[in-house]
Protein backbone atom coordinates (compact mmCIF):
# COMPACT_ATOMS: atom_id res chain seq x y z
CA UNK A 1 0.00 0.00 0.00
CA UNK A 2 1.21 3.31 -0.64
CA UNK A 3 2.43 5.69 1.82
CA UNK A 4 0.14 8.61 2.40
CA UNK A 5 1.72 12.07 2.05
CA UNK A 6 2.96 13.80 5.30
CA UNK A 7 4.33 17.16 6.02
CA UNK A 8 7.51 15.25 7.19
CA UNK A 9 7.87 13.79 4.20
CA UNK A 10 8.26 17.00 2.51
CA UNK A 11 11.11 17.84 4.58
CA UNK A 12 8.86 19.58 7.43
CA UNK A 13 9.64 18.34 10.67
CA UNK A 14 7.24 19.83 13.13
CA UNK A 15 8.15 17.34 15.77
CA UNK A 16 12.19 18.56 15.42
CA UNK A 17 11.25 21.90 15.64
CA UNK A 18 9.66 21.49 18.76
CA UNK A 19 12.12 19.99 20.31
CA UNK A 20 14.15 22.67 19.29
CA UNK A 21 12.10 25.34 20.52
CA UNK A 22 11.83 23.47 24.44
CA UNK A 23 15.18 23.10 24.72
CA UNK A 24 16.47 26.75 24.23
CA UNK A 25 13.69 27.91 26.92
CA UNK A 26 16.07 28.35 29.36
CA UNK A 27 18.37 30.78 27.03
CA UNK A 28 15.11 32.70 26.78
CA UNK A 29 14.58 33.07 30.07
CA UNK A 30 17.94 33.74 30.67
CA UNK A 31 17.41 37.46 29.19
CA UNK A 32 14.28 38.13 30.97
CA UNK A 33 13.82 41.68 31.90
CA UNK A 34 11.16 43.96 33.54
CA UNK A 35 8.92 44.88 30.76
CA UNK A 36 8.41 40.83 29.85
CA UNK A 37 4.68 40.02 30.13
CA UNK A 38 3.37 36.67 30.24
CA UNK A 39 1.79 35.69 27.09
CA UNK A 40 0.77 31.84 27.02
CA UNK A 41 -2.48 32.01 24.83
CA UNK A 42 -1.03 35.25 22.81
CA UNK A 43 0.17 35.10 19.52
CA UNK A 44 2.19 37.84 19.20
CA UNK A 45 4.95 38.95 22.48
CA UNK A 46 3.94 41.39 24.88
CA UNK A 47 6.54 43.87 26.60
CA UNK A 48 5.02 47.01 29.28
CA UNK A 49 6.95 50.27 28.12
CA UNK A 50 9.02 50.71 31.26
CA UNK A 51 8.05 54.17 33.19
CA UNK A 52 10.12 57.24 33.49
CA UNK A 53 9.63 58.79 30.49
CA UNK A 54 8.05 61.89 29.90
CA UNK A 55 7.90 61.42 26.34
CA UNK A 56 8.31 57.78 25.17
CA UNK A 57 9.76 57.64 21.35
CA UNK A 58 10.06 53.93 20.09
CA UNK A 59 12.70 53.08 17.68
CA UNK A 60 13.48 49.87 15.77
CA UNK A 61 15.58 48.08 13.40
CA UNK A 62 15.67 45.15 11.55
CA UNK A 63 19.40 43.58 10.35
CA UNK A 64 20.61 39.91 9.77
CA UNK A 65 24.40 38.63 10.00
CA UNK A 66 25.65 38.42 6.05
CA UNK A 67 27.89 36.09 4.42
CA UNK A 68 29.78 35.78 7.97
CA UNK A 69 27.16 32.65 8.07
CA UNK A 70 29.10 30.95 5.40
CA UNK A 71 32.58 31.27 7.10
CA UNK A 72 30.94 30.04 10.24
CA UNK A 73 29.20 27.01 8.33
CA UNK A 74 32.67 26.28 6.55
CA UNK A 75 34.61 26.07 9.95
CA UNK A 76 31.65 24.57 12.36
CA UNK A 77 31.45 27.12 14.68
CA UNK A 78 27.66 28.76 15.45
CA UNK A 79 27.51 29.78 18.61
CA UNK A 80 28.84 33.04 18.27
CA UNK A 81 26.62 34.48 15.27
CA UNK A 82 23.74 35.08 17.50
CA UNK A 83 25.70 37.69 19.23
CA UNK A 84 26.42 39.23 15.81
CA UNK A 85 22.85 39.21 14.87
CA UNK A 86 21.45 40.93 18.68
CA UNK A 87 24.65 43.97 17.54
CA UNK A 88 23.88 44.55 14.37
CA UNK A 89 20.55 45.64 15.69
CA UNK A 90 20.89 46.98 19.58
CA UNK A 91 24.14 49.46 18.48
CA UNK A 92 21.85 50.60 15.31
CA UNK A 93 19.31 52.22 17.70
CA UNK A 94 21.54 53.15 20.43
CA UNK A 95 22.77 55.60 17.97
CA UNK A 96 19.77 57.84 18.70
CA UNK A 97 20.02 57.31 22.52
CA UNK A 98 17.30 54.57 22.95
CA UNK A 99 17.71 51.53 25.17
CA UNK A 100 17.03 48.34 23.67
CA UNK A 101 13.87 46.58 25.42
CA UNK A 102 13.31 43.58 23.50
CA UNK A 103 14.70 41.21 20.64
CA UNK A 104 12.88 38.69 18.44
CA UNK A 105 14.71 36.45 15.69
CA UNK A 106 14.02 34.88 12.64
CA UNK A 107 15.84 32.00 11.77
CA UNK A 108 15.65 30.00 8.19
CA UNK A 109 16.93 26.76 7.39
CA UNK A 110 16.22 23.93 4.86
CA UNK A 111 16.33 20.94 7.99
CA UNK A 112 16.07 21.88 11.50
CA UNK A 113 19.51 20.44 13.24
CA UNK A 114 18.79 20.67 16.64
CA UNK A 115 22.29 20.93 17.77
CA UNK A 116 23.38 23.54 15.61
CA UNK A 117 20.22 25.92 16.21
CA UNK A 118 20.64 25.61 19.92
CA UNK A 119 24.45 26.74 19.11
CA UNK A 120 22.66 29.92 17.09
CA UNK A 121 20.71 30.44 19.74
CA UNK A 122 23.09 30.48 22.96
CA UNK A 123 24.58 33.25 20.67
CA UNK A 124 21.86 35.13 20.49
CA UNK A 125 20.90 35.06 24.20
CA UNK A 126 23.98 35.84 25.21
CA UNK A 127 24.03 39.22 22.76
CA UNK A 128 20.57 39.63 24.86
CA UNK A 129 22.35 40.10 27.93
CA UNK A 130 25.14 42.47 27.22
CA UNK A 131 22.63 44.73 25.63
CA UNK A 132 20.33 44.37 28.38
CA UNK A 133 17.23 43.42 26.18
CA UNK A 134 14.89 40.60 26.42
CA UNK A 135 14.34 37.58 23.68
CA UNK A 136 10.72 37.55 23.60
CA UNK A 137 9.86 35.80 20.77
CA UNK A 138 11.03 34.77 16.92
CA UNK A 139 10.40 32.00 14.58
CA UNK A 140 12.04 29.15 12.80
CA UNK A 141 11.41 28.25 9.48
CA UNK A 142 12.15 24.98 7.83
CA UNK A 143 12.00 25.77 4.09
CA UNK A 144 13.19 22.56 2.50
CA UNK A 145 13.69 23.62 -1.52
CA UNK A 146 14.07 27.07 -0.95
CA UNK A 147 17.85 26.19 1.39
CA UNK A 148 19.99 23.21 1.17
CA UNK A 149 19.45 21.03 4.39
CA UNK A 150 22.50 21.80 5.67
CA UNK A 151 22.13 26.23 4.87
CA UNK A 152 20.59 28.35 7.80
CA UNK A 153 20.09 31.97 7.70
CA UNK A 154 19.17 35.05 10.34
CA UNK A 155 17.58 38.03 10.70
CA UNK A 156 16.66 39.97 13.73
CA UNK A 157 14.38 42.63 15.22
CA UNK A 158 14.77 44.98 17.89
CA UNK A 159 12.70 47.75 19.62
CA UNK A 160 14.08 50.28 22.32
CA UNK A 161 12.91 53.69 23.56
CA UNK A 162 14.18 57.04 24.30
CA UNK A 163 12.63 60.02 26.05
CA UNK A 164 11.78 62.73 23.04
CA UNK A 165 13.68 65.49 24.90
CA UNK A 166 16.97 63.06 25.13
CA UNK A 167 17.07 61.92 20.81
CA UNK A 168 20.75 62.30 19.96
CA UNK A 169 19.86 63.55 15.66
CA UNK A 170 23.27 65.30 14.79
CA UNK A 171 21.11 68.57 14.40
CA UNK A 172 22.99 70.05 17.76
CA UNK A 173 26.40 68.94 15.54
CA UNK A 174 28.74 72.26 14.78
CA UNK A 175 32.53 72.55 13.98
CA UNK A 176 34.99 71.93 16.63
CA UNK A 177 33.10 68.92 18.67
CA UNK A 178 35.46 65.87 19.49
CA UNK A 179 35.07 62.65 17.71
CA UNK A 180 35.38 59.53 20.11
CA UNK A 181 36.12 56.14 19.07
CA UNK A 182 35.19 52.97 20.71
CA UNK A 183 37.20 49.82 18.96
CA UNK A 184 35.24 46.98 17.20
CA UNK A 185 36.80 43.82 18.14
CA UNK A 186 37.31 43.30 14.41
CA UNK A 187 35.52 42.84 11.54
CA UNK A 188 32.22 42.98 12.84
CA UNK A 189 29.42 41.51 10.25
CA UNK A 190 30.07 43.86 7.64
CA UNK A 191 32.27 42.85 4.26
CA UNK A 192 32.41 39.39 4.72
CA UNK A 193 32.01 38.98 0.75
CA UNK A 194 35.18 41.01 0.17
CA UNK A 195 37.12 38.40 3.48
CA UNK A 196 35.89 35.36 1.67
CA UNK A 197 37.81 36.61 -1.70
CA UNK A 198 40.61 37.47 0.45
CA UNK A 199 41.10 34.47 2.36
CA UNK A 200 41.33 31.09 0.81
CA UNK A 201 38.92 28.14 2.48
CA UNK A 202 42.21 26.36 4.19
CA UNK A 203 42.79 30.10 5.55
CA UNK A 204 39.39 31.13 6.90
CA UNK A 205 39.64 27.78 9.14
CA UNK A 206 43.48 28.92 9.83
CA UNK A 207 42.23 32.67 10.97
CA UNK A 208 38.93 31.32 12.23
CA UNK A 209 39.41 32.84 15.15
CA UNK A 210 39.49 36.15 14.32
CA UNK A 211 37.27 36.26 11.59
CA UNK A 212 34.53 35.17 13.34
CA UNK A 213 35.63 37.53 16.27
CA UNK A 214 31.43 38.38 17.31
CA UNK A 215 30.54 42.17 17.07
CA UNK A 216 30.83 44.24 19.92
CA UNK A 217 27.86 45.56 21.87
CA UNK A 218 28.36 49.05 22.95
CA UNK A 219 25.12 49.85 24.75
CA UNK A 220 26.45 49.21 28.08
CA UNK A 221 29.12 51.86 28.10
CA UNK A 222 27.00 53.99 25.65
CA UNK A 223 23.75 54.13 27.66
CA UNK A 224 25.20 55.51 30.92
CA UNK A 225 26.50 58.68 29.00
CA UNK A 226 23.28 60.02 27.63
CA UNK A 227 21.44 62.60 29.12
CA UNK A 228 24.94 63.48 31.18
CA UNK A 229 27.00 64.92 28.37
CA UNK A 230 26.78 67.18 25.59
CA UNK A 231 26.30 64.51 22.60
CA UNK A 232 25.66 65.83 19.36
CA UNK A 233 26.17 62.09 16.82
CA UNK A 234 26.51 58.91 17.51
CA UNK A 235 27.64 56.11 14.52
CA UNK A 236 27.60 52.45 14.39
CA UNK A 237 30.12 51.47 11.52
CA UNK A 238 28.89 48.78 9.69
CA UNK A 239 28.37 48.66 5.59
CA UNK A 240 29.58 51.56 4.09
CA UNK A 241 31.48 51.93 7.06
CA UNK A 242 33.92 55.74 7.36
CA UNK A 243 32.44 57.61 4.19
CA UNK A 244 28.70 56.30 4.76
CA UNK A 245 27.51 55.13 7.87
CA UNK A 246 30.32 57.15 9.92
CA UNK A 247 28.41 60.57 8.45
CA UNK A 248 25.36 59.29 8.48
CA UNK A 249 24.80 61.21 11.88
CA UNK A 250 26.37 64.68 10.23
CA UNK A 251 24.82 67.94 9.18
CA UNK A 252 24.91 69.40 5.87
CA UNK A 253 27.09 72.56 6.72
CA UNK A 254 29.67 70.65 8.68
CA UNK A 255 31.96 66.90 7.85
CA UNK A 256 34.60 64.56 9.95
CA UNK A 257 38.07 64.94 10.02
CA UNK A 258 39.59 62.13 11.00
CA UNK A 259 43.09 61.50 11.29
CA UNK A 260 44.55 57.75 10.76
CA UNK A 261 46.49 56.61 13.21
CA UNK A 262 44.68 57.75 15.97
CA UNK A 263 43.56 54.31 17.03
CA UNK A 264 44.96 50.64 16.87
CA UNK A 265 44.03 48.22 14.23
CA UNK A 266 42.98 44.90 14.48
CA UNK A 267 45.39 42.01 13.19
CA UNK A 268 42.88 40.65 11.09
CA UNK A 269 42.49 43.92 9.06
CA UNK A 270 46.74 44.07 9.34
CA UNK A 271 45.95 40.18 7.59
CA UNK A 272 44.02 41.50 4.91
CA UNK A 273 46.08 44.30 3.71
CA UNK A 274 48.91 41.70 3.51
CA UNK A 275 46.96 39.83 1.76
CA UNK A 276 45.25 41.37 -1.32
CA UNK A 277 45.68 44.65 -3.02
CA UNK A 278 42.93 46.45 -1.95
CA UNK A 279 42.68 50.59 -2.54
CA UNK A 280 42.66 52.50 0.93
CA UNK A 281 39.69 53.96 0.28
CA UNK A 282 38.02 50.87 -0.60
CA UNK A 283 39.17 49.17 2.45
CA UNK A 284 37.44 52.25 4.80
CA UNK A 285 34.28 51.81 3.03
CA UNK A 286 33.83 48.44 3.24
CA UNK A 287 35.20 47.89 6.89
CA UNK A 288 35.55 49.30 10.32
CA UNK A 289 39.12 49.32 10.77
CA UNK A 290 39.04 48.88 14.17
CA UNK A 291 36.35 51.97 15.08
CA UNK A 292 33.26 50.34 15.95
CA UNK A 293 31.31 53.36 17.08
CA UNK A 294 32.11 56.62 17.14
CA UNK A 295 30.52 59.56 19.63
CA UNK A 296 30.95 63.02 18.32
CA UNK A 297 30.54 65.52 21.46
CA UNK A 298 31.90 68.70 22.21
CA UNK A 299 35.03 69.51 23.47
CA UNK A 300 34.74 70.47 27.00
CA UNK A 301 32.45 67.30 27.59
CA UNK A 302 35.25 64.51 25.38
CA UNK A 303 37.44 64.47 28.46
CA UNK A 304 34.09 63.22 31.04
CA UNK A 305 32.88 60.74 28.50
CA UNK A 306 36.34 58.84 28.11
CA UNK A 307 36.53 58.86 31.70
CA UNK A 308 32.92 57.57 31.56
CA UNK A 309 33.76 55.24 29.34
CA UNK A 310 36.71 53.91 30.99
CA UNK A 311 34.77 53.22 33.84
CA UNK A 312 32.57 50.86 31.66
CA UNK A 313 35.62 48.90 30.81
CA UNK A 314 35.94 50.86 27.34
CA UNK A 315 38.82 52.35 26.31
CA UNK A 316 37.96 55.01 23.48
CA UNK A 317 40.47 57.21 21.13
CA UNK A 318 39.75 60.42 20.33
CA UNK A 319 40.53 60.34 16.17
CA UNK A 320 39.48 63.62 14.97
CA UNK A 321 37.11 66.39 15.20
CA UNK A 322 34.13 68.10 13.13
CA UNK A 323 34.88 70.70 10.54
CA UNK A 324 32.53 72.98 8.56
CA UNK A 325 32.42 70.91 5.26
CA UNK A 326 33.85 70.87 2.11
CA UNK A 327 33.33 69.25 -1.13
CA UNK A 328 32.40 66.08 0.89
CA UNK A 329 31.36 64.64 4.53
CA UNK A 330 34.11 62.80 5.62
CA UNK A 331 38.21 64.12 5.57
CA UNK A 332 40.58 61.06 6.48
CA UNK A 333 43.84 62.33 6.59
Amino acid sequence: MKKKLTYKIAGVDIEKADAFVSAIKGMVQSTRVPGVMDKTKAFGSLFALPKGYQAPILVSSTDGVGTKLLIAKHVGKHNTVGIDLVAMNVNDVLCVGAKPLFFLDYVACGKVDKKLLVDVMAGVAEGCRQAGCALIGGETAEMPGLYKEDEYDLAGFTVGVVDKKKIIDGTKMRAGDVIIALPSSGVHSNGYSLVRKVFSLAEQKKYAQLILEPTRIYVKNILPLVGKFAITGMAHNTGGAFYEKLTKCVPDQVALRIKKGTWPIPEIFELIQKKADIAERELYRTFNMGVGFIVIVKKADASGVRKALLKTGMPSYVIGEVVKRGKEKLELV
